[in-house]
């Protein structure tokens, strides 16, 4: 889906420090998280970002890095928890609506377990905005808006380059059970490639088992020759399986850290798909802020795209030195 024009007007309207661009197919970055903009007498508002990412997820800390930065900018405040159990999830939601923040961000990997508590949020009035996962729900659990990529369209586009390069069965590295988002991955890479995929379920937190696992994949079935990562730490650990393997494969990956980009400049990781995202720390906050400002909505019931993008060789340099600073 294509950027709804209205987000440039939007934050022309809240910007005060001058935008920057680099990397990532040339789109245009928010303000950089250190230096900001001005620092309001008066607090204008409090925000709850409850995630379904875990302490410590490189990932997840680029969206906080995000949403604080937003909130530095407006002179907001912005708390952030996150939980990959979807009942702590819903009951950190719960704290946020009992301490009557002005705004909640929420990913939805299982928006199933998510419905109730989303749903005390708005019928207490809360303004929800959903990020990441669960674009398909949000409209329907009163969300306001939703930020993030398209999760079916990203799968085709890294299954297109795939193809392109030459994969024939590829292996879908699957590392949250449930999260809808990493299945429409799949089942998008699965409609472009022409060829065969097979799901491989492993525990982001046992990293040195999905190396293990991988690895042993590709030892017992040659014919794989290509591999999926949907999350960086993975797609680390499979660079490590692909190299005790000794196999062949072409590997590439869903999402960026430092150690990604690494990889991606030294040739062992083809591409990444980027999802931007800083951006969807910062969006939200920005989108919230306009909405008790001046009671603005964004997107139209449409998701406000972050991505895909698609860091490769070519850009790897300078998304590189971003990455550095914990915007990308």
């Amino acid at each position: 889906m294509k950027r709804t024009p209205i987000i440039l007007a939007l934050l022309g309207s809240l910007v005060l420090a001058g935008c920057s661009s680099g990397g990532g197919g040339g789109q245009t970055q928010p303000p950089a998280p250190a230096g900001g903009g001005q620092s309001p007498a008066a607090n204008q508002g409090s925000f709850a970002v409850v995630t379904h990412g875990g302490a410590g997820d490189s990932f997840w800390d680029v969206v906080k890095n995000g949403a604080e930065a937003a909130g530095k900018q407006y002179g907001v405040t912005v708390t952030y928890q996150g939980d990959g159990d979807p009942g702590k999830q819903s009951q950190l939601i719960d704290q946020a609506v009992a301490q009557k923040v002005d705004g909640i961000v929420v990913s939805m990997a299982n928006p199933d377990a998510l419905k109730e508590a989303i749903g005390k949020a708005v019928a207490a009035k809360i303004p929800v905005i959903t990020i990441n996962s669960g674009a398909d729900r949000s409209k329907e659990f009163g969300a306001v808006a939703h930020v993030g990529q398209s999760e079916d369209v990203a799968g085709r586009g890294a299954g297109e380059q795939l193809k392109a390069a030459g994969v024939t069965k590829l292996l879908c590295v699957v590392h949250e059970a449930g999260n809808v988002g990493l299945d429409q991955r799949c089942k998008g890479a699965e409609e472009t490639l022409g060829g065969t995929v097979e799901r491989l379920q492993v525990d982001i937190a046992n990293l040195a088992d999905v190396t293990s696992k991988v690895t042993a994949k590709l030892q017992s079935d040659k014919a794989v020759n290509g591999i999926l990562a949907l999350n960086n730490a993975v797609a680390i650990a499979a660079r490590d399986a692909v190299r005790d393997s000794g196999s062949q494969a072409k590997l590439a990956t869903f999402d960026l850290s430092a150690d990604v980009v690494a990889a991606i400049k030294d040739g062992q990781i083809l591409f990444a798909v980027d999802q931007q995202q800083y951006l969807q720390g910062w969006l939200p906050i920005t989108f919230l802020t306009l909405h008790k400002k001046n009671l603005n909505t964004v997107g139209g019931g449409l998701p406000v795209n972050t991505g895909p993008g698609f860091v490769t060789k070519d850009n790897a340099e300078a998304i590189a030195k971003l990455a550095e600073g914990g915007t990308r």
